[in-house]
């Protein structure tokens, strides 16, 4: 009786060692400032072909919307599948939060994605920006171990510093080790050299390094990487800046700031760069220049996707890998006279989305169905057969993944006076001051013609929809 017992025991393990090994893996690639400037995405003129080979096989959203227009809300919410808060303070003051809750054992607090999997027997690791932080840390060079961004997420959260010495440093780092300061932070650079030259090169290496470990594993992987280009200084290797010499690149549809009230700023993040007294809203000559070094910083993010792949498919791994490919959100190229991210336009808030499944069919097809960023984590939940957990806000997208005809939803996005719903028609937005915007993207002035008083009945329509949608945050500013 008893060596029957064992026996059985034995059968048992055995069996769930065959589940473990079973389970879908989950590769994220996540790039900072990226609008859908790609190939695949319709910007004929980016040279992205690793980018578009994984769209080509997967399935590209485009119309995927962020939830904020900032790195670190945008990516709690993508991370944590709920609708955060927009500003830096109350974002660190959130994860502060989070931090002293996991501290007491008998506090409720849901899980960020990265956690849930853990919780289900994935290793997790990050490697690079994938939270607000590289590496995932905060005090004052964000690299404090006890100061996690995301607590009890990682295995490991990894960030190469190589010779920018500290997390801070590498984030807004110039070739080979320089750091941006007060006084030296050039808007633009190039450097005949190799790509380890800047700090993407050493995050992909160790995200290869990583990838190949986690690969021998016996356990699912949760694994993301995240690039830091293109965002500001666009500073890139010269040989990616050589491709875009006679490119033809369009100039941006509608430059002119727009009228009344909106959430249009003075691009205060651009402009403290170091400009040469150029500004691109005045000089066309200068726009062109920094949009190749926008296209250039892409095509180099772009290099590291495929190498990232390339591991991929040498580990075996790609037969069972989930792939994840997200934008934190957009970033103006002087349309509404903004050369930057932050406001609640289009262009800061609509960013690439890819997923593949390596078991998925109608591969390589484009949607057009509109979705948001805290759809990834139902829809990873989904896709690995875990549970959905309950505080989950966001719809999984599995349906869309299999069929790009399946239909999408509303997406929201706030700053820390405002908040935007998105239809397949309009874009609202309702101020902490009363004031509303409303667009119709049927017709050709799109989002620089606000006809929000000619149209009380859909100003009602779209407010209620926010409402029943975000809650109490659709109108938490304008309630304070």
């Amino acid at each position: 009786m008893r060596k029957e017992i064992i026996t059985f025991f034995t059968l048992m393990c055995m069996v769930g060692n065959v589940i473990i090994a079973q389970q879908k893996n989950v590769l994220i690639i996540c790039v900072d400032d990226l609008r859908p400037e790609l190939n695949s995405f319709g910007a004929n003129y980016v040279h992205s072909p690793n980018i578009d080979s994984l769209a080509s096989v997967g399935r590209g959203f485009s119309r995927h919307y962020v939830n904020s227009p900032s790195c670190g809300p945008s990516r709690y919410a993508f991370l944590t599948g709920q609708y955060g808060l927009e500003y830096r303070g109350e974002y660190n003051q959130s994860l502060f939060k989070r931090a002293e809750a996991t501290q007491d054992k008998s506090a409720s607090i849901a899980a960020s994605m990265p956690e849930w999997f853990r919780n289900n027997g994935y290793t997790t690791v990050s490697v690079g920006k994938v939270s607000h932080h590289p590496g995932g840390r905060g005090g004052e060079n964000w690299d404090d171990e006890n100061i996690p961004e995301i607590p009890n997420a990682w295995d490991k959260h990894l960030m190469p510093v190589a010779e920018w010495e500290n997390p801070k440093g590498a984030m807004h780092g110039l070739s080979f080790g320089k750091v941006r300061t007060a006084t030296d932070r050039d808007v633009l650079e190039t450097v005949d050299a190799n790509d380890k030259s800047y700090p993407d090169g050493h995050i992909a290496e160790e995200g290869l390094r990583q990838l190949e470990e986690l690969a021998k594993g016996d356990k699912p992987f949760f694994l993301a990487i995240g690039l830091i280009k293109p965002h500001l200084p666009f500073g890139v290797p010269k040989r990616y800046l050589d491709r875009y010499e006679n490119a033809d690149i369009p100039p941006a549809l509608h430059p002119e700031k727009p009228e009344g009230i909106t959430t249009w700023h003075g691009s205060g993040e651009f402009m403290s760069y170091n400009r040469w007294d150029k500004d691109p809203r005045e000089d066309k000559d200068f726009a062109l220049k920094l949009k190749k070094y926008y296209a250039a910083c892409v095509s180099y993010a772009d290099k590291h996707v495929g190498d990232i792949m390339k591991k991929l498919k040498e580990t075996g791994a790609d037969k069972n890998t989930i792939i994840v490919l997200w934008g934190d959100h957009g970033w103006h190229l002087g349309e509404h006279a903004i050369w930057g991210k932050h406001s609640l336009f289009e262009e800061s808030l609509k960013s690439p989305l890819i997923i593949y499944d390596p078991s998925m069919g109608n591969k390589g097809q484009m949607t057009d169905a509109i979705v948001e960023s805290v759809d990834v984590f139902p829809t990873l939940c989904e896709m690995t057969t875990l549970q959905i957990p309950d505080f989950a806000q966001g719809t999984s997208l599995k349906a869309i993944v299999e069929n790009a005809d399946a239909e999408g939803h509303d997406a929201v996005a706030f700053k820390s006076h405002a908040t935007t719903i998105r239809t397949d028609q309009y874009r609202f937005v309702q101020h902490k001051s009363g004031d509303v915007e409303l667009y119709d993207h049927r017709t050709p002035e799109g989002e620089q013609l606000n006809i929000s008083k000619g149209n009380p009945e859909v100003v009602k329509q779209l407010k209620d929809k926010m409402l029943a949608k975000m809650g109490n945050k659709a109108f938490v500013f304008s309630n304070r």
